[in-house]
């Protein structure tokens, strides 16, 4: 059997924390690893641990979410962020976008919605709750990428980008293009090459003028 799913909440409310971790620990092929209240918890005790995926509440008092993330990605680059929010502010979104997180969902979605972002986001997706999604299509419609960053992208290249802002996995871009997930991969990679990037969240950043 392949190993579980690692899974680190973040959040400074007791009762989500519990409940979620309570429900994920029933889940096959998750295990939550760990809790923590606060970001300074998060930051002393995350690297050592290393899970897959982080569960960030946007809000946390002192630091926020957004914060704690900025700070825990170069410790962990291989751990995918999920931020967690009743927000749908769109400078929130992008700022933990570009923070480094891979997904970002409404808390009261359901619990049963949030195992398969889970999956989802390690299968090289950007999990988003539709009303999150809508509005970042909305905005990258609107706001042109900056020259600079998306000129040495092709059209295709760019239709691509664009997917991965808005948070559609490898597969649904395959399908929307009437491609397979390989060329959809082939074309990431150029991107990464051409924008001199490393990750999915790099790229975006670049994408929306971040970096």
């Amino acid at each position: 059997m392949s190993e579980p799913i690692t899974i680190a909440i973040v959040d400074d409310q007791a009762e989500l924390r519990d409940k979620i971790a309570a429900f994920l620990g029933s889940m096959p092929g998750l295990k939550c690893v760990s809790s923590h209240a606060s970001a300074k918890d998060a930051l002393a005790g995350l690297p050592a641990e290393k899970p897959d995926v982080i569960l960030m509440d946007i809000n946390l008092g002192a630091v926020s979410g957004i914060e704690c993330v900025r700070q825990l990605k170069p410790k962990l680059p291989d751990s995918q962020v999920i931020m967690l929010t009743i927000f749908e502010d769109t400078e929130k979104i992008f700022s933990a976008l570009t923070a480094g997180a891979s997904g970002y969902l409404l808390k009261r979605m359901p619990l049963a919605k949030l195992a398969e972002a889970i999956h989802e986001v390690m299968e090289g997706g950007s999990p988003m709750s539709a009303p999150i999604a809508r509005e970042v299509v909305r905005l990258l419609k609107k706001i042109p990428a900056p020259a600079d960053a998306t000129a040495v992208l092709s059209p295709r290249e760019r239709e691509v980008l664009e997917s991965l802002a808005a948070g559609r996995t490898y597969k649904h871009i395959g399908t929307d293009m009437g491609v397979s997930i390989h060329t959809v991969r082939t074309y990431i990679r150029r991107i990464y090459e051409k924008l001199h990037v490393q990750s999915r969240t790099e790229a975006v950043a670049k994408f929306l003028g971040h970096l």
